[in-house]
């Protein structure tokens, strides 16, 4: 049985990701990514978002994923998680999260490790969130944490076209999982 590598879902915040957002960018970057579009992405509504996500997933067919969220879809992505632990994403990238408490959604989120391997990448200066409430949400989700420094939120308005720090994170996430393949066949 081939191998084939994880594919990449892209999963927006509120009105979507445009054009040049790093987003957009890196879906651009992986010709078997898929984008989860949300009815009315001006909406933020945790529970239809999250089952936007596991929709999305199966309509896709069988495979494993690598998902990429940013600012709202981290909460999206947080909430189908724990909704779906046998979910088929394997990794997962929480970028520029929303502050639940904005939208009153805290309790409505998992606050305890998410069922797969994951990193949130924060900013010092982000109006969505506060670093130090980032760094508390990836502790209880047992994500590792990067402050990227006063870099707003980590959007196309903040100056992020391109964002190789999350081309990076999907590359080396790829080669994790082809090693394991390797390593689990090679037994």
């Amino acid at each position: 049985m081939p191998y084939s590598a994880p594919r990449i879902l892209i999963i927006p915040g509120l009105h979507d990701s445009g054009p040049a957002h790093w987003q957009s960018w890196l879906q651009g970057q992986y010709r078997d990514a898929r984008r989860v579009t949300q009815r009315d992405p001006s909406k933020p509504e945790l529970e239809r978002w999250a089952e936007r996500i596991q929709r999305t997933l199966e309509v896709a067919g069988d495979g494993e994923w690598l998902a990429v969220a940013h600012s709202f879809g981290c909460l999206a992505l947080a909430r189908h998680l724990a909704d779906h632990p046998d979910s088929p994403i394997r990794e997962a990238l929480f970028v520029a999260p929303a502050e639940p408490d904005k939208f009153g959604l805290a309790e409505a989120l998992p606050h305890h490790r998410l069922p797969c391997r994951s990193r949130l990448l924060a900013s010092s200066n982000d109006p969505w969130m506060s670093a130090a409430s980032a760094a508390r949400w990836a502790h209880r989700w047992g994500a590792s944490y990067s402050n990227l420094g006063a870099v707003g939120h980590i959007n196309a308005e903040a100056g992020f076209g391109p964002l190789p720090v999350a081309k990076s994170w999907v590359e080396a996430a790829r080669a994790r999982h082809a090693e394991f393949r390797e390593w689990a066949f090679a037994v």
